[in-house]
């Protein structure tokens, strides 16, 4: 992958975190690379990684929202949301089953993933707003990955990773938004029949339908808005749950039925 940039800041976290991608071995935060706190050069580092990325022949489909969730926040370390980009290998279908081996260190969450009908590109977005743009909601879940050894990340290391993006899986009963009440509906995530996570979508910065507003407000200010036919993971309902191989999970969520999938690989 060849990537030009003027900010070697930059430029060295992105070759550390490639190295990580490409021998599929976590390595060390990044953070030490960037100025102190510097969410702008994080960003800058993860729209490198990404243009890269769409330089192999992978398509953007859309943006997930991360660290929505205060237990969330609290499992990683972190105190404020972070957006990055889902690309199209990383989508999977409903009870797809998943090889272990193409992730390095993942988790599992619950959300909801919106599907938008119109672009999102104005300066104010509220949900009003989000909702008048969203064709439909699915219930999905987000397999989350590090390219930093042992999840050792600061807010810094995770927005340069592409917000700890693994891949996603989109629940096959999508809904309309008219007549749910996103704020109030519950989530449970199930590993092998025993509950891991519970929550509601409160949990997700008060409503998920905020969440997205605040999404589209903070991609539009990078530069790259939100546009009708885009996926948006709308952050997690619950706490993060491990994975391991032979795992199956389910997450159902009021209002938008079930989504799962099953862990393959691992060592035999």
């Amino acid at each position: 992958m060849t990537v030009s940039t003027d900010d070697h800041d930059v430029l060295d976290a992105l070759r550390q975190l490639l190295r990580a991608w490409i021998s599929g071995r976590p390595g060390p935060p990044v953070r030490g690379l960037l100025p102190p706190g510097d969410l702008d050069a994080a960003y800058a580092v993860q729209s490198a990684w990404a243009a890269a990325h769409e330089g192999t022949g992978a398509r953007v489909i859309g943006r997930k929202i991360g660290l929505t969730n205060p237990l969330v926040q609290v499992q990683l370390g972190v105190d404020q949301p972070d957006f990055g980009v889902l690309f199209d290998d990383m989508a999977r279908r409903d009870g797809e089953l998943l090889d272990i081996t193409r992730l390095m260190q993942p988790k599992i969450e619950a959300e909801i993933a919106f599907v938008l009908a119109r672009d999102l590109d104005i300066p104010a977005v509220g949900p009003d707003e989000v909702r008048a743009a969203t064709g439909h909601v699915v219930a999905a879940l987000e397999i989350v990955d590090s390219r930093i050894r042992g999840w050792d990340i600061s807010i810094v290391d995770t927005i340069a990773d592409n917000a700890s993006s693994g891949l996603f899986v989109l629940g096959s009963q999508p809904r309309a938004l008219d007549g749910l009440d996103l704020r109030g509906c519950a989530m449970t995530m199930r590993r092998d029949g025993h509950v891991v996570s519970t929550g509601t979508g409160a949990d997700c910065l008060g409503d998920p339908l905020r969440a997205v507003a605040w999404l589209a407000t903070t991609a539009r200010a990078h530069g790259r808005p939100l546009r009708a036919g885009d996926i948006v993971m709308s952050g997690a309902l619950g706490p993060m749950a491990e994975v391991t191989a032979g795992d199956t999970f389910q997450a159902e969520i009021t209002g938008l039925g079930t989504v799962g999938t099953t862990f393959t690989g691992g060592p035999s």
